[in-house]
């Protein structure tokens, strides 16, 4: 992982407010905190010529090239999920039923209202 990368995700905001992550050479932004991490914000990998090269949020997306970190970090916050952000502490799948409105239970996470679902 390049540190120039880093140091310039670490400068933005935006980005502060998620979860890094990196796998494969490849820096990696999740709205919540632990694995299986979101995969809806684009990721950052190193280019072939020194760049770099912005892709997803899915594999086999590609959003384009970059020249420089700032460059790539800004093409990541372009496609930042509306409201996007602080890190909710808990899996995708917490932080799904918390955005829809679901409330934890003793027994975990379930609906607010305790009816059936």
């Amino acid at each position: 992982m390049r540190p120039e990368l880093l140091e310039a995700a670490w400068a933005e905001p935006r980005l502060r407010r998620l979860f890094p992550w990196t796998g494969m050479g490849e820096l990696h932004f999740s709205r919540c905190t632990q694995p299986r991490w979101t995969w809806d914000i684009p990721y950052i990998r190193p280019g072939a010529s020194g760049g770099y090269l912005v892709c997803g949020p899915l594999r086999g997306e590609t959003v384009g090239p970059a020249t420089t970190p700032r460059e790539a970090i800004a093409m990541v916050v372009e496609r930042l999920p509306p409201n996007c952000g602080p890190a909710f502490v808990g899996t995708p799948e917490e932080l799904a039923m918390h955005e829809a409105g679901a409330r934890p239970t003793a027994a975990g996470w379930g609906n607010a209202d305790h009816s059936p679902t």
